[in-house]
């Protein structure tokens, strides 16, 4: 499954059903440099989780509501509730352990 851009207008349309994980992210960041790539990985392997990421810097409006300060920040929803939040580079084996937790 691919990962899907989404932006302030249609974050919660886009992560308000099922499991759903947002890596929040920058273009001049070189750990988000890092995560994408494993987020990437993880998407292929994991039909049952939606992927999504978000560019802080042209969607301020998300990031500040739910707190972000330091990126790349993975946000993992269920049914709209935030359930787990990774900051900092998360390795492919820890994300896929992670959201295989919350899925049914």
């Amino acid at each position: 499954m691919a990962v899907t851009d989404i932006n302030d207008d249609n974050f919660v349309a886009e992560t308000n059903s099922g499991v759903t994980i947002t890596d929040f992210w920058a273009t001049w960041c070189g750990p988000c440099r890092m995560q994408s790539p494993v987020v990437e990985t993880v998407s292929e392997k994991m039909d049952n989780v939606k992927f999504t990421k978000m560019d802080v810097d042209e969607n301020p409006a998300t990031a500040q509501e739910f707190g972000i300060m330091a990126i790349p920040t993975l946000l993992v929803k269920k049914d709209g509730e935030v359930v787990e939040r990774l900051t900092g580079f998360t390795p492919a084996h820890q994300l896929e352990a992670i959201l295989a937790k919350h899925v049914d």
